[in-house]
């Protein structure tokens, strides 16, 4: 997915395991097809999962997990993927990589409602945790103007393909939105539906905590866009209780990313780039329709 990608296999992960990990390298280990963007994923065994970071920019994120998810899991009304054990580089593997447990669960399906009171609920306690010492800077930290250079770049790129002069406005409207005027909140930073794990239609985990830490609360509305229905939106934006500014903002997020991941992804991630597609036009829809 990334031209400087890091190829990595299954006798990679055996190796590693056996160096630094001898109590789980008899394991089975199976890679995982639907891997994320910025890791490698290994089932290993029935109940655990090994980390690999693809590429240079994923580094770093086991070790802030392993200081910050212990204390955070039990606050959560979600299960979330607490690391087991941090490994160091080694066999030829230039980076940390980690081992956490399997979280069972399906991704939802886009344009459909049902989660919208449980992640309205999720992301309400999230945002309302307190945990003493220095929480890094999550994804939100910032702000929106750091996107806009990649998003008006990206607009050029797309014409013809979506209704960039929409989007622009759009965009616009994000920008010269006021900031987050309160302390800095903590969040995930990426609540994809990929992300999120539903078991029997209830949303039970969430995964996939690189971006998580302090920023704008805006960043963890991008669900009402790149998941829910319009009807599901509703309940989503009643539930979360935010100020127009913030909801403007979440709308934003939502937009820049989905136009940023569609060229990038649209040949080597379809999965991806079709919910960039769902996603701006959600936001576009709301836009006109409000």
């Amino acid at each position: 997915m990334h031209a400087d990608e890091l190829s990595t296999d299954v006798p990679l992960v055996r190796r590693l395991l056996e160096g630094q990990f001898p109590q789980w390298a008899a394991r089975p280990i199976e890679r995982v097809s639907s891997s994320g963007t910025v890791n490698a994923l290994y089932r290993l065994g029935d109940d655990l999962v090994v980390r690999l970071p693809r590429i240079d920019w994923a580094t770093g994120a086991v070790e802030r997990e392993l200081r910050w998810l212990p204390k955070l899991a039990p606050l959560l009304p979600v299960e979330i993927p607490v690391p087991l054990a941090q490994g160091a580089s080694a066999d030829g593997y230039p980076w940390d990589w980690g081992i956490y447990p399997w979280l069972e669960g399906e991704a939802p399906a886009t344009g459909e409602g049902s989660l919208a009171k449980e992640l309205a609920r999720f992301v309400r306690v999230l945002h309302g945790v307190e945990l003493p010492g220095e929480p890094p800077d999550g994804r939100g930290a910032a702000g929106l103007e750091h996107w806009d250079e990649s998003t008006r770049a990206v607009l050029v790129e797309l014409r013809g393909i979506v209704d960039t002069d929409a989007a622009a406005a759009t965009w616009d409207e994000a920008l010269r939105t006021p900031g987050w005027p309160a302390p800095p909140v903590w969040t995930h930073g990426d609540l994809m539906p990929a992300n999120l794990l539903v078991r029997d239609r209830r949303l039970t985990g969430v995964i996939d905590w690189g971006g998580f830490g302090l920023g704008d609360p805006a960043v963890d509305l991008m669900p009402a866009w790149n998941l829910l229905d319009a009807a599901g939106r509703d309940v989503f934006r009643a539930e979360v209780d935010v100020d127009e500014e913030t909801w403007t903002r979440g709308r934003g997020w939502a937009l820049c990313t989905g136009l940023v991941a569609l060229p990038y992804y649209v040949e080597t991630n379809p999965e991806l780039a079709e919910n960039a597609r769902y996603r701006i036009g959600r936001v576009l829809a709301d836009t006109v329709g409000s």
